[in-house]
């Protein structure tokens, strides 16, 4: 380059720019070193950015379902475990109606042996009105034909578990809120309807047993679809940090060399004052 001018030095100007190229690039490695997102914002890239925010807004969408799930789930196996306990009662019941059809039994031994179960019976009535998980009951009927509906993706479907009445005098659980043994004709029509509730909660615990179990099964999905959505945005934003670590190193190395070269353009025209001694 001829060396004619002091106003106007091509060579600084030529450095400059170079030396400006490569504190950008070296302030986008440190941003994506500082981050760990070679896409941090929309300004990096809109399209991948744009993507990343809706299976953002995707993934965060599906806990509400995960919650949704674990709340039907509990309130599922609540009811399991009260109409398993149910159940067991009803076997208790059996075993004092069929004792009462003895028409061997004194009065008193009678009177003893009704008031048993009597007491087993409202058991029955107090233990499907505590049946409650979050304020749902999936044994008194209060669900209606509705059952409960949990969420099972992000567009609103749900999954439906029906409920089960099992309070007394039900269709289910058949004996009456008032059922007494003090005959043994009495006892004789308890034992019927005793076999008969046995027979209608172990269907009742089957069918709530597979709302629990598909609940499960589409939690784990969920959970799984969750966690590839996390590794797809991951794949599309999140920067390679060893690379950037040496790209780092050889953009310090650049701009060393460049603040030396701008520094020489620099001090190149003092050669003129050469010409004026």
């Amino acid at each position: 380059m001829p060396l004619n001018s002091v106003n106007t030095n091509a060579g600084a100007l030529v450095a400059l720019q170079n030396l400006q190229a490569t504190n950008k690039d070296l302030d986008t490695v440190q941003s994506r070193i500082n981050t760990g997102k070679k896409v941090n914002s929309a300004k990096d890239n809109g399209a991948i950015w744009a993507i990343a925010q809706g299976q953002r807004g995707e993934i965060s969408a599906l806990g509400a379902v995960k919650d949704s799930l674990a709340r039907g789930q509990s309130a599922v196996d609540v009811g399991l475990a009260a109409g398993e306990s149910i159940s067991d009662l009803l076997i208790q019941l059996k075993e004092k109606a069929l004792a009462g059809t003895d028409k061997s039994l004194t009065t008193s031994a009678r009177n003893a042996l009704n008031e048993d179960f009597k007491s087993i019976r409202d058991q029955i009535g107090t233990v499907v009105t505590n049946a409650k998980f979050n304020g749902v009951n999936l044994l008194d009927g209060s669900t209606g034909t509705g059952g409960y509906k949990a969420l099972s993706n992000t567009t609103g479907s749900t999954i439906k578990i029906a409920g089960e009445n099992l309070s007394l005098s039900g269709s289910v659980v058949t004996l009456a809120k008032t059922e007494v043994i003090n005959t043994a004709t009495l006892a004789t029509a308890a034992l019927a309807k005793v076999e008969a509730s046995i027979n209608n909660v172990s269907a009742s615990l089957a069918r709530l047993g597979t709302g629990s179990k598909s609940l499960e099964t589409h939690q784990t999905f969920v959970g799984k679809l969750s966690d590839a959505l996390e590794v797809g945005v991951g794949n599309l934003v999140d920067a390679d940090l060893a690379k950037e670590s040496a790209r780092l190193q050889s953009l310090q190395t650049k701009q060393q060399l460049g603040v030396q070269a701008l520094s020489i353009a620099n001090s190149s025209t003092s050669v003129l004052l050469g010409l004026f001694r």
